[in-house]
């Protein structure tokens, strides 16, 4: 046997035990990282030709692996932005200077200088625009059209009117009204009730609508259905009335929205059959009234005409769904969607590059990355204000770090011995 070749493989072995033992370390060190994911040292043996007469002996090598396919223990958290991927997948997060890495540690918060959603090492967060309602369609082997997920200062858009129901009750007793009406839009015109209502244009102004009421037709029994009267109903915009005067007519711009009512013999609405009635709000838009609750009664006259839309506030609160959707809710509790949030996979994760801060690169071995959306086939899915723990079993790494420290100490010690062999052999030489 040659006794060099037993100092090499002595050493080969210290070096072997010695890089089990700094993954042990490192797995210990970040057990409680989020989204950290255990280092293996795996060893094999190189073999050298020997004769019958003298053993050569070889070495041992290692290799390092990581188990990134293995999914982590899961925490809650009170954060929403605070992700994990639950299943297979990655989030896709750049560095500063523009790169594109996979990480599964979603510990994001804002970024005080950018606004933009980082984590803890340092990683921003992309995703998809959807803020304008646009549909997400992602390219599935690129991140194009991927963009930082900014949520740092938000003015929420205002929100529309585009429905309501009003509900009232014209009394069946009203007179009808004989001359000019509110549909013609002259000074002259006379109306049954008026009430107005509070809607929102594009941009959240408010926009008062002046409704108007007239009984033009008495009860008909002759008619096929029969009615019991029929009315106009006019709508106008309150900034166009005249002021100064004793009556709002007329307005500077026509109505709105004309429609004719008419009821049948139990006083429910006949006509329109649909409904409905539709109108442009002023630079907003197109708003439907549903009526089909109106009644003709003997009752007084009410009305009730609640709508959507509201003005443009700031976002109270930020939340993700588990469709990867982040959206803001504003102080009337209206939701906003702003961006979504992609999954990326690989067809052999454990072969992806570690670096640093708990990220990886697309390699060969791993195979290129594919684009999903959470939830899809394949794809895992986001779920927030829960963070997924290493997958480190700290009492397995302890039983490791013995195991190791054992044989690094049985290497070193045929190391001396063949140290001293060789001393040995050199005095005799002399």
């Amino acid at each position: 046997m040659s006794l060099y070749g037993t100092l090499r493989t002595s050493v080969s072995g210290m070096n072997a035990q010695s890089n089990k033992l700094g993954t042990i370390s490192d797995n210990i060190a970040n057990s409680n990282t989020t989204g950290y994911k255990k280092a293996t040292t795996d060893f094999s043996s190189l073999i050298v030709d020997s004769s019958t007469s003298e053993y050569n002996s070889g070495s041992v090598n290692t290799k390092i692996s990581y188990d990134i396919s293995k999914q982590g223990t899961t925490t809650s958290s009170t954060s929403a932005t605070d992700m994990m991927v639950n299943g297979d997948g990655f989030f896709v997060v750049q560095d500063g200077g523009g790169s594109t890495y996979l990480t599964r540690a979603g510990s994001f918060t804002v970024d005080a200088t950018t606004g933009n959603l980082v984590n803890t090492a340092g990683y921003t967060l992309m995703g998809y625009d959807i803020s304008k309602g646009n549909n997400v369609t992602p390219v599935v082997n690129s991140t194009a059209g991927m963009v930082p997920v900014n949520i740092g200062s938000i003015a929420l858009a205002a929100v529309p009117t585009t429905s309501g129901t009003m509900t009232a009750n014209l009394q069946s007793t009203s007179a009808v009204v004989s001359g000019a009406t509110p549909g013609g839009n002259t000074a002259a015109a006379t109306y049954t009730y008026k009430s107005s209502v509070s809607v929102y244009d594009n941009l959240g102004n408010q926009v008062v609508l002046d409704v108007y009421f007239t009984k033009t037709a008495a009860a008909n029994p002759a008619a096929t259905p029969p009615t019991t009267g029929g009315w106009e109903m006019a709508i106008y915009n309150q900034a166009n009335a005249t002021t100064g005067g004793t009556t709002p007519f007329p307005y500077s711009s026509g109505p709105l929205a004309t429609q004719t009512l008419t009821f049948d013999s139990t006083g429910q609405l006949l006509t329109p059959a649909t409904g409905k009635v539709s109108l442009t709000v002023p630079n907003g838009q197109t708003m439907n009234f549903d009526i089909s609750t109106m009644t003709q009664l003997s009752n007084d006259y009410s009305i009730k005409a609640p709508t959507n839309g509201s003005p443009a506030t700031s976002a109270s609160d930020i939340k993700v769904n588990s469709q990867g959707i982040v959206y803001a809710v504003d102080g009337n509790g209206n939701t906003t969607n702003l961006y979504r949030i992609p999954v990326a996979t690989v067809k052999s994760p454990d072969n992806l590059t570690p670096v640093s801060g708990n990220a990886y690169q697309v390699t060969q071995e791993s195979g290129a990355m594919q684009i999903g959306l959470s939830g899809s086939a394949g794809v895992g899915t986001i779920k927030s204000n829960t963070l997924e723990n290493s997958n480190v079993d700290v009492a397995s790494e302890l039983t490791d770090m013995i195991v190791a420290q054992r044989d690094y100490t049985a290497n070193s010690k045929v190391f001396q011995t063949g140290t001293d062999l060789l001393d040995v052999l050199m005095n005799l030489k002399r």
